[in-house]
Order: C-alpha cells, then sequence, then structure tokens
C-alpha cells in the first residue's frame, strides 16, 4: 500500500528550479535512501513532504492519518523541562490512557449499581486493550531502550535547553523515535552520533515497523539501513530498488547504457541531417527544380523534429581538485605518547594513555562520545597540556590540522581566508579554488554564509598548498557528500606524509588506516588494522573479560558461604516475583469478567495486596543486592 505520492512537483528558489515535474512513490513498510549531491534538492523535499514549504507545481498525496515525524530544527519545550521529561513527553496518548484507567478502576471500586458498573468496566477494557496495543506497559522500557541506544541516559537531569545544539539534536532524534510515526524522516540522522550509537541506530531501524526516508552520505549506513534508492540528480529522480552498494554498480550501468542510447540517436539525427541536405541538393541541381525531392526533404525534416531528443548523460561530474603539494618528509617517529593522563575537574578522560604514530602511518581514534578523542588531538596540537606524562613531535614534524569546528576568521570572504593561509595573487588564488568548486562570485561569499560542506572544502583547499608532512583530522568527512568523500580519500591514499584522524565513518576508517587507537575505560588500546579488524578484536576482549568474571565470581561463591546463601535468597525472591506478577494479571483479567459488585471489591482488595507484596520483594532485593 502506498503511504506517500509525490507526482509531477516543481519547485524553485528565487528564479532556481530545484527540480521540475518530478515524481515518486513510497510504500508502506519501506526503507528509501534520499540520495544526491549537496544542494541537490533533498531537504527541500523533506520540507515538501512535511508542508514546511510550499508546491510550484503538482501534488502530494499522503495517506490518511499518517503521522510524520522528521526533526527539522530543534523542537521548542517548555522552560524547565529536563532530558527526562522530554522523552517522557513522547508517550502522551500512553499516558493518558493510564490516567484514565486508574480513574476507571477507582469508579469501579466505588460504584454499588450493576448496570453502571457493568459501563465502567467496559469502558476499562476498551482502554486497556488500546494501552497494551500501543505499549502502554513497556513505556519505560522503550525509552530506556532508545536513551540508551543513543547514548543520552546522562542526559536525563539536565535542562533540555541548556544542552549545546550537538546534544539536543541527539535528545531530540529519540523523542522522535519514541512517538513512533507512521513515517520517519531522518536528515543526517548520524552526524551527532559516535560510531557505537550509529550501529544502535542501524539495527533500530531495520526493525522499525513504520516506513522510513533517510538522507545520509554514510555509506556503510544506508547499506546496512536501505533496500531503496532515490538518486536525485539534475533535479530528476531515478529508483533503485537496492541498497547503496549496489545502487553505484546499478547507475553506472544505467549511465553506460544512456549514452550508448545517445551516441546512437545523436548518429542517425546526423544521417538524416545529411539526407535532407543531400536531397535539397539534388532538387536543386535539376532543371527545373525537383518538387518531389523538395517535398521528400521537407518531410524528413518533419520526421526529425517529432524525434525525441535524448539527454547526453552526463558520465563524469565537477569534483573537487584535491591533490596535496609535496613536502619534506618527517623524522621516523612521528609523534610518541607516554603514559600520559589528562581530564579535566573531577572527570579524567585517560590515564597512563601511550601512542606512538611514526613516518607515512595512517593511525585512527575512535571511541564513544565523551571519551578524549578531540582532547587527545588538542594535547599533540600543544593546545592544553597533559596531567601526567610526556609527549614529543618528531624531528622536521609540520603539522596541518582539519578542526570539524574552527574556520579561522569567520569575518573573511573564502578569498580572503584562503589567501590568509597560502601566499599566492589573486588570480592564482581563484583559480585553485575553482578545483574546490568555488566558482566566480561564490568566492566573495562570507565564511559565515558558508554551509557545513563550504567550509569543510574551503578548510581542506587551505590545507592542500601548505607545507605539511603530518595531517591531523578531527571527523573530515563531515558535512562532505559522498563524491566529495570519495575524492578525499583518494587524495589521502596518495598523500606521502603522515596521518592521525579521528572519525566516525566506518568506510572511511576501514579503507584508509592501518592502525587503530580505541579510547575506553580512560585507556588506550591499540590494534594493528583498521576498524573492522579493531572492532572484531574489541569484541573478543570483551568477551574474554566476561568469562573470566564469570571465573571469578563461581571461585568466590564456592569460598565465601554467606554470598552463596544470598544467591539463593535472590533467585528465590525472583521466582516469587514471577508467581506474584502473574497472578496480579489473572486478577486484573478476572476483574474485566467479573459483574457482581462485591466479587470486583474482593478481587479488587485482593490485587491490591498482591501490589504490596510485589513491592515489599523489590525492596528486599535491593537490600540484599546493596
Amino acid at each position: 500500500m502506498t503511504i506517500c505520492s509525490v507526482n509531477n512537483v516543481t519547485k524553485s528558489f528565487g528564479g532556481n528550479i530545484i527540480f521540475e515535474n518530478i515524481s515518486l512513490e513510497i510504500k508502506n513498510g519501506e526503507r528509501v535512501g534520499l540520495v544526491g549531491r549537496n544542494g541537490s534538492g533533498k531537504t527541500t523535499i523533506f520540507q515538501l513532504l512535511t508542508g514546511m514549504e510550499s508546491l510550484d507545481a503538482g501534488a502530494i498525496h499522503m495517506k490518511k492519518g499518517t503521522r510524520i515525524g522528521h526533526v527539522a530544527q530543534i523542537p521548542k519545550f517548555d522552560e524547565g523541562m529536563t532530558v527526562y521529561d522530554v522523552l517522557s513527553s513522547a508517550f502522551k496518548a500512553e499516558k493518558e490512557l493510564e490516567r484514565e484507567m486508574r480513574t476507571l478502576e477507582k469508579n469501579m471500586a466505588e460504584e454499588q449499581e450493576t448496570f453502571a458498573l457493568q459501563k465502567l468496566m467496559e469502558r476499562y477494557g476498551v482502554i486497556q486493550e488500546k494501552f497494551a496495543f500501543l505499549g502502554g506497559y513497556e513505556i519505560e522500557a522503550n525509552m530506556m531502550k532508545v536513551a540508551n541506544g543513543l547514548q543520552v541516559t546522562e542526559l536525563f537531569p539536565r535542562s533540555f535547553l541548556e544542552l549545546s545544539g550537538g546534544e539536543q539534536t541527539k535528545v531530540s532524534l529519540a523523542y522522535m523515535l519514541l512517538q513512533k510515526p507512521d513515517l520517519l524522516l531522518l536528515d543526517e540522522p548520524t552526524n551527532h552520533l559516535d560510531l557505537f550509537a550509529v550501529e544502535w541506530l542501524e539495527q533500530f531501524l531495520k526493525e522499525y515497523n513504520g516506513t522510513i526516508m533517510v538522507i545520509s552520505h554514510d555509506r556503510y549506513f544506508l547499506d546496512e539501513v536501505v533496500t531503496k534508492i532515490f538518486d536525485l540528480e539534475d533535479g530528476e529522480i531515478h529508483v533503485y530498488h537496492t541498497n547503496y552498494s549496489r545502487f553505484v554498480e546499478e547507475k553506472e550501468e544505467r549511465l553506460l547504457h544512456e549514452f550508448q542510447a545517445y551516441q546512437e540517436q545523436q548518429k542517425k539525427i546526423k544521417k538524416m541531417k545529411e539526407a535532407i541536405k543531400r536531397l535539397r541538393e539534388w532538387a536543386n541541381q535539376a532543371n527545373p527544380p525537383n518538387e518531389g525531392l523538395h517535398k521528400r526533404a521537407r518531410s524528413m525534416e518533419r520526421a526529425l523534429e517529432r524525434i525525441e531528443k535524448l539527454k547526453k548523460p552526463i558520465l563524469e561530474r565537477k569534483q573537487m581538485g584535491l591533490q596535496f603539494e609535496g613536502q619534506e618528509r618527517s623524522g621516523k617517529d612521528v609523534v610518541v605518547m607516554k603514559e600520559v593522563s589528562k581530564g579535566f575537574a573531577d572527570h579524567p578522560l585517560f590515564n597512563e594513555a601511550n601512542l606512538h604514530v611514526r613516518f607515512q602511518e595512517r593511525a585512527a581514534i575512535v571511541g564513544r562520545n565523551g571519551t578524549g578523542k578531540t582532547t587527545l588531538l588538542k594535547l599533540l596540537l600543544e593546545e592544553i597540556k597533559p596531567d601526567a606524562g610526556e609527549i614529543r613531535i618528531g624531528s622536521s614534524v609540520k603539522i596541518g590540522y582539519l578542526s570539524q569546528h574552527a574556520y579561522g576568521n569567520m569575518k573573511s570572504n573564502v578569498l580572503e581566508a584562503f589567501r590568509e593561509c597560502v601566499a599566492v595573487t589573486e588570480g592564482e588564488a581563484r583559480h585553485i579554488l575553482a578545483k574546490f568548486l568555488f566558482y566566480g562570485p561564490a568566492v566573495f561569499k562570507k565564511v559565515t554564509q558558508l554551509s557545513g560542506g563550504e567550509k569543510m572544502r574551503l578548510r581542506l583547499a587551505q590545507l592542500m598548498y601548505q607545507d605539511i608532512n603530518f595531517l591531523i583530522l578531527d571527523e573530515p568527512t563531515n558535512h562532505l557528500d559522498i563524491e566529495s568523500r570519495e575524492v578525499l580519500e583518494e587524495a589521502l591514499e596518495q598523500y606521502n606524509g603522515t596521518i592521525l584522524a579521528v572519525s566516525h565513518d566506518r568506510y572511511f576508517l576501514n579503507k584508509l588506516f592501518e592502525k587503530t587507537y580505541w579510547i575506553d575505560d580512560r585507556k588506550l588500546f591499540e590494534f594493528v588494522g583498521n576498524y573492522a579488524w579493531a572492532r572484531q578484536k574489541w569484541e573478543e576482549k570483551l568477551e574474554k573479560q566476561v568469562i573470566k568474571q564469570q571465573r571469578q565470581g563461581r571461585k568466590s561463591m564456592e569460598t565465601a558461604p554467606v554470598k552463596k546463601k544470598e544467591a539463593r535468597k535472590i533467585e528465590e525472591i525472583e521466582t516469587e516475583l514471577m508467581h506474584v506478577e502473574e497472578d496480579i494479571y489473572t486478577l486484573e483479567c478476572k476483574m474485566e469478567e467479573v459483574v457482581g459488585v462485591e466479587m470486583l471489591e474482593q478481587l479488587y482488595e485482593e490485587k491490591t495486596k498482591k501490589e504490596l507484596l510485589r513491592a515489599d520483594l523489590y525492596n528486599e532485593l535491593e537490600n540484599i543486592v546493596e
């Protein structure tokens, strides 16, 4: 069943046509990836689907009653609402039903008249069924599942309005997922997530019961999540019923086929034009002129006009001209960290960390958000000092740093910002900037007006033309579209210097890096291999730790009879709790069926006693565990 259809839609801004007469169809339960270059109109399509932008022409039909979820901007919440309050507010419908159930339970216990009681019970049954269908009994479990997955549980007590932009975006994403909309529109959902949250989100979306449409430049994410691709290019949409990797192959095949068809048509048109020309020449050479040949020429001309001309497909598009300048080589040891510790206030980040990067090595740093990855880079850049330990930069090392946030003088325009870093003439600067897709008047655009992708391209242009032999990169693929990421990867592959990078782009990490540093539990672990290899070894390491803890646990149980006794008691309480829960459920079912007031009061009283017993058992369990 179709949940959304877009028919012959046209949209333009300021006289520039973004797309014209595009059509697409989204079926219920599909997981669709919307891909295309930055500026191609992907976000505009989302805005049209949600009604944030109006159509110039065409129509959008949405299935009646469809609930759409889209984090286009940070939602507004009341002042003073904590993150926990925000996430809880995603269950408004469930909580309203729960309040009505409690009211009905109270009224049923007090009602004496049989007919009125029957009506109350019927209403209670309907509300309870709806409450269960919406997942009302799993509200807390569902909230914790999403909050843990997106790593926002630590933010629970904090005011939503006091969070950073990235934190607010993560919480807003969690809020939207908990609402379970019928159509989920996700625009770059992985931007503020670390590797582990991204992998959790992938699994969550694969199991999602609704329909999903996602804009993303994360190739692994698209491969894992989507089963259909909408490719938006040159104002047109092409549909591919596959994941991202297969789409790339199918698109190349389609373009080659279209180019062959275009060439065949051009040959046919050329032959027809030559035939028309010859017919006219022959007709004019005759004495008197041959009207029959002129007639044939005119007929062929009309046939030529009726031919629907094929568009010439673009096989190679303009890309960034990314190539690092030659540079003086550094010494063998580029950077060495020995027993380095660093923290802020009462929050230690890592203790006694060791790191050794050699000439021409490609090393990556990974870890959860907040574990100190960017702090580690700042230590190497000598922007901050370690609390303990030693950091040594090797001989002849010239560092180039690509930050995910800082872009130098934000008051300058693109041309000025480039020339502040690279000593070239204005003409040379404009020629270089054109390689980074800054054409004509675009070089006079203020840095403050640039998009995230444009800022990243400008910073890359500045780095390319400096004498650098050690690149330190902090999330270098952020804001870049897929084509630009591929150009960057190719340039870094050819670079003959040393690279140290922080990234959550798994494709980038696996393709370029042969050494991975993993930050966890305030320690820095080294793995010789790319991210996929490091991840495998990390999981093996965790499994070994679990087995070791289990063995130690069994040993301590054997040598400590008191603890063994406590373990038996915990098992007994858990078993009793299970039986009590079953009794409460049985009593609730009987309350729905019973008619007599006396019997209902008796069941309600029994249910209350069981609930008190359940509370006592939980308290007893907590006391033993503590």
